[in-house]
């Protein structure tokens, strides 16, 4: 008998969410993603210790239609991409199709969602992926989920699990990065029931950095702007002066997308030569605008590193502004490239 099978379906989905969901953070970052992808001018993310019994993820988006409700929670199914020559030019932040499947696979999901063309909406129960019921129901405009019990049938997954208040942490973070990178989107988070964050959706950046990382960091940073070749630069650094001593502070963009990226820290720590202490990282929050064609987002498998085709550039484009900043240059700085 051989010994090579095809894996049990639910099996597979397990694999499959294991890549996507790596702890509750990870729901709430590709839920909050769905949101903005949806055209949400207004999100409200609530967990519970942690994420690991609670997330409620709220969006005033466009909604789901009811014909797509269930399809929406199977693998690789997408609104965002139709073939492959999409993959070349990503401006979604998510389009993989694999979210709702891999987090369902691993929880118990309420969905309630209605378009702006129905009357009703639609509601949803899965139990690790599977839909137990479906009804019309009576809510506004734009999707709610609500995942509970998160690896309740995976327990191995479980002692991987930090401490309540660390992956609490973690999905403020996520919630974080949201504000920075779409200001035009009023955000709220509440754990335990209490206000964390509440930013106003004005779609100024500096309004957004005064809300998410507080009047010290936001009176610290100075404003940088500058463009070349198919790339644009802008948002806030930190005053040399104003320095930290982790680099924890620092936050890049590209085309809306949080990333880490060891070019663009490069960059911006190399700007700082000969202005700061020793030991101390500047912070930022540094928008990137690129052409679609010109970045991989599919580079890694939990999005948060994207590939430049050309890194050089990358790195000039940033150290050149960072550096007009820092040397008080005034206007839009031309970057050289």
């Amino acid at each position: 008998m051989g010994k090579i099978q095809c894996l049990d379906p639910h099996v597979a989905d397990l694999i499959a969410a294991g890549e996507v969901v790596e702890r509750p953070a990870s729901v709430v970052k590709e839920l909050v993603e769905n949101a903005i992808d949806a055209g949400a001018t207004a999100v409200t993310v609530e967990i519970r210790r942690g994420g690991m019994s609670y997330i409620r993820v709220t969006d005033d988006g466009s909604g789901i239609a009811p014909e797509d409700a269930e399809t929406a929670f199977l693998r690789h199914a997408t609104s965002k991409i139709r073939g492959q020559d999409d993959l070349a030019a990503i401006g979604t932040l998510g389009f993989r199709g694999e979210a709702l499947a891999a987090i369902a696979a691993v929880s118990r999901v309420e969905l309630r969602t209605r378009t702006a063309d129905n009357d009703l909406g639609v509601g949803l129960l899965l139990d690790g992926g599977v839909v137990r019921t479906r009804q019309e129901v009576g809510c506004p405009v734009g999707t709610t989920l609500i995942v509970r019990d998160l690896f309740y049938n995976t327990p191995a997954r479980l002692k991987f699990v930090k401490r309540d208040v660390t992956e609490g942490a973690a999905a403020f973070a996520a919630v974080q990065h949201a504000a920075l990178s779409h200001p035009e989107v009023a955000f709220k988070m509440l754990r335990e029931e209490r206000q964390d964050l509440m930013t106003p959706g004005d779609g100024s950046l500096q309004s957004a950095v005064y809300a998410v990382l507080g009047r010290e960091m936001a009176l610290g940073f100075l404003p940088c702007k500058g463009s070349g070749e198919g790339l644009q630069v802008e948002g806030f650094v930190s005053r040399p002066s104003c320095c930290r001593g982790t680099r924890g502070y620092q936050h890049f963009f590209v085309n809306g997308r949080y990333v880490k990226s060891r070019t663009m820290t490069a960059a911006l720590e190399e700007a700082y030569q000969n202005q700061k202490m020793v030991g101390r990282f500047p912070g930022c929050v540094l928008h990137i605008t690129s052409n679609l064609n010109a970045v991989d987002v599919n580079f890694h498998p939990t999005k948060t590193e994207v590939k430049f085709s050309n890194e050089k550039r990358l790195f000039q484009a940033v150290f050149s502004s960072v550096n007009a900043a820092l040397n008080g240059e005034q206007g839009h700085p031309q970057v050289q490239l």
